[in-house]
């Protein structure tokens, strides 16, 4: 939003003085109506004096889409609409072959994890997945206004709530920016175990906790860093890791 900001006061600053002064005077007492909103307005007074021709629009349009391709992933305000809904379906739009659970297939299954993922005819891996957002953690404007990009160089806390380390095999973590989404995917012997992960997240709560991706400490992850098109490998992975740990 920013780059859009300065581009289009880089075109009024161009305008006369009259112009100019007629515009922002305007835009001071402007009613917004969705659609019809400040940019909407200057775009179109710019391209009505000429300082903003057509092909310049469309290029505009597609870098600002560029730059916001998740944008709308920030307008999903209720929590269960964008933790289970949207980021249920997004992985398993990426990992097919994951299934959702059933006390058919495990009859023990009462909801504490999200997907499985068949290793042979009696196994399956028990899969949880998260999702959190980058915003800046010093506006209180709303999720879609303070969403960061990938490169904003501003505070952000991502917060990964309600984390039952005993109840699955692996962890699939996504964060999402305006213009890109990172995913991470670890053994729950690694969440449990990591420095970071604070137990207890509420009073009474056993075996629940939360763990804070943010600008200071989210490079120490890089290792759990999965690419969009091998997340099932990923999950191997981590089970792999999982039953037969390493020895350091």
């Amino acid at each position: 939003m920013q780059s859009l900001k300065h581009q289009l006061n880089g075109l009024i600053s161009q305008l006369s003085k009259e112009e100019e002064t007629v515009l922002r005077q305007k835009l001071d007492n402007l009613m917004s109506v969705y659609p019809f909103n400040e940019y909407e307005f200057i775009i179109s007074t710019l391209l009505g004096l000429k300082k903003l021709n057509l092909d310049d629009y469309y290029l505009m349009r597609d870098e600002y889409i560029a730059r916001n391709m998740y944008l709308h992933i920030f307008e999903i305000s209720a929590p269960r609409g964008f933790g289970e809904l949207w980021a249920q379906g997004h992985i398993k739009e990426l990992a097919p072959d994951l299934v959702k659970p059933t006390k058919k297939i495990d009859p023990n299954y009462a909801g504490q994890y999200d997907f499985m993922l068949k290793v042979d005819d009696d196994k399956f891996i028990t899969i949880e997945v998260k999702a959190s957002r980058a915003v800046d953690f010093n506006n209180h404007e709303p999720l879609y206004v303070k969403a960061l990009s990938k490169d904003e160089n501003m505070p952000f806390d991502m917060n990964f709530q309600q984390v039952k380390p005993k109840c699955c095999d692996v962890f699939v973590w996504m964060g999402v920016w305006r213009d890109v989404i990172r995913y991470w995917v670890f053994s729950s012997n690694e969440v449990a175990t990591n420095k970071y992960y604070s137990a207890g997240q509420h009073r009474g709560n056993v075996g629940e906790g939360q763990l804070h991706f943010n600008r200071e400490n989210i490079d120490e992850f890089t290792s759990y860093e999965a690419k969009s098109d091998n997340l099932k490998q990923a999950i191997l992975d981590a089970y792999l890791r999982q039953i037969a740990p390493v020895k350091k």
